[in-house]
């Protein structure tokens, strides 16, 4: 714990609760991006077994979330944390809250997913191929910075965020032209353009988690500010 500029303690229990907390975070973590990526594979490779998996395991991040919020609730009301060691457990209460909406976006496209195979209609599913990698790919790295409360790479998570944005835009400009040309399509492009939306919302759920790496190391809390300002305080 000592390279993540977590407090060393009289108390050794003290010490182990902390870092016990942060495994199970990122335990956690790595159950979310399994789960996002099978959610994803489900979808566009159109497996009914994948997708009921996936929807069957959502409990078990639910399950995670609940039992590490309690554990933080017990640290802070046994230790009464300061300083950085209440940092942390502050971006972690904070943490699991984003990595288990991340969960129910997961669940939410496996079932659509499911949705799907019975009108066997899958003409848009392409376009959110690259999209959910993109997304995926934000979650493991910005898991990986949360590991290490690495600032730089959080950052770079953060800043990646643009380009999920643009390409998202892209697809539902996209998705609109679709619906215009064949009235037809407009129930099936609309479910895709709700998957769309909560696979941008992810890369949102990361920017998040980068705020709370930043402001468990910098003491800053940066959110509502812009990229200058942003850049500022972080000097």
């Amino acid at each position: 714990m000592d390279n993540l500029n977590i407090s060393r303690h009289i108390s050794g229990q003290f010490n182990a609760e902390l870092e016990s907390i942060r495994t199970h975070v990122l335990a956690m973590g790595g159950l979310v991006e399994r789960q996002l990526t099978d959610a994803l594979r489900a979808m566009h490779y159109q497996d009914a077994d994948l997708a009921k998996q996936v929807i069957k395991e959502d409990h078990k991040v639910n399950s995670m979330e609940v039992a590490i919020d309690e554990a933080c609730t017990r640290i802070i009301a046994k230790r009464q944390p300061t300083a950085g060691d209440l940092r942390l457990v502050i971006a972690i209460i904070k943490t699991i809250t984003d990595l288990e909406r991340i969960g129910d976006v997961a669940d939410s496209i496996a079932k659509m997913a499911l949705d799907n195979f019975s009108n066997h209609q899958q003409p848009f599913l392409v376009s959110l191929e690259n999209l959910g990698q993109k997304a995926a790919r934000m979650l493991h790295d910005v898991l990986d910075a949360f590991a290490r409360m690495d600032v730089d790479a959080a950052m770079k998570v953060y800043h990646s965020d643009d380009q999920l944005d643009k390409e998202y835009e892209a697809i539902i400009r996209q998705l609109m032209t679709y619906m215009m040309e064949d009235p037809r399509s407009i129930p099936n492009v609309l479910k895709v353009m709700w998957s769309a939306r909560a696979i941008e919302r992810v890369g949102d759920r990361c920017q998040n988690i980068c705020e709370y790496i930043i402001y468990f190391v910098k003491g800053k809390d940066i959110r509502h500010t812009n990229k200058e300002q942003l850049e500022k305080m972080l000097k």
